[in-house]
Order: C-alpha cells, then structure tokens, then sequence
C-alpha cells in the first residue's frame, strides 16, 4: 500500500527563482544531508523536460546505492514531478510545487512511495528518515533564501508541519 508524504514550506523569495534552484539537479547535494552522500553521476549539463533521467548515487547506513529518476512534469514556474526509475524504494513519486503566497513562495512537496518490507520498515525507518531528510533541507532552504521569521500562518519556522499518510 503505497504511502504519502507531504511538506511545505513558506520562503520570502518569488516562485520563479525558488523553481529554478530546486529543479537544478545539480543543487540536490546542497540540500540533502551530508550523510547520504548524494552524488549526480549524470553528465551535464542536464536540460529538465518531460523524460529526462538523472542518475544519482548515494551511501544508506553505509551502503552504495544508486538511484535514477525520470522527470515526469515540467511546468516552470509553478512545479515539476519526478519518479524513481531504479532505487531503494518500491516506488516513488514526488511533485514539487510553487505557490505565490502572502510575498513569497509556498514550496510544496508531496511524495508517494512504497517501501520493500512494507509497514513495519516504512515506521521503523523509512517514514522518520524522510522526516529528517526534509528537516534538513528546510533549513538548509531558509538560510540560503531567508526565512526565520513569523510566514503567513505565524508559523516561527515558515513550515507547515509535514504529514504523513
């Protein structure tokens, strides 16, 4: 049974210039934790659209993986949407979106995935894993773009808590 993530994320700068730092591959290092190691092994430059396949490699607990993607949407400004082709996961699916809110960007993200294992490996690591993944780069994201400040919910941190279903 697959299952669903969602994150948001309220940062003081337009949607365009958030779509176009989030949707470079090339910058996915930068927002993911330093101990998954991520590496784009794609040459470049790589040019986003509709089936273009990125492969990544990363280290999970210690362990080389690889990783490769295929853009599944593409519609500058407002999102895109990717899914694994070859990875870790059962599936996964992950749309980005960007939404002009209140003088900045709501950056939304909505994944849905399943897990080799099932239930128990999604709970047990899975589920909090992503949840320290997307912590990071919610960080990460408000030092590089600002942030910090009370967002449009009055939210301290400009995040909407993420959910998980």
């Amino acid at each position: 049974m697959p299952r669903t993530w969602s994150d948001e994320l309220w940062l003081p700068r337009p949607p365009g210039e958030l779509f176009a730092f989030l949707a470079d591959a090339w910058q996915l290092d930068s927002l993911t934790p330093p101990w998954l190691r991520i590496r784009v092994v794609t040459p470049g430059p790589i040019t986003m659209a509709p089936g273009t396949l990125i492969d990544y490699r990363l280290r999970l607990r210690g362990f080389p993986l690889r990783w490769r993607t295929e853009i599944t949407g593409w519609e500058p400004p407002h999102g895109f949407a990717e899914r694994q082709v070859r990875g870790p996961f059962a599936a996964w699916e992950q749309e980005h979106r960007f939404v002009a809110r209140d003088g900045g960007t709501l950056v939304r993200d909505e994944i849905e995935y399943r897990v080799p294992g099932g239930a128990l490996i999604d709970g047990w690591y899975v589920l909090p894993e992503i949840a320290r993944i997307f912590s990071f780069r919610a960080a990460r994201l408000e030092e590089l773009f600002g942030g910090g400040a009370a967002g449009p919910a009055g939210d301290p941190r400009n995040r909407a808590p993420a959910t998980a279903r």
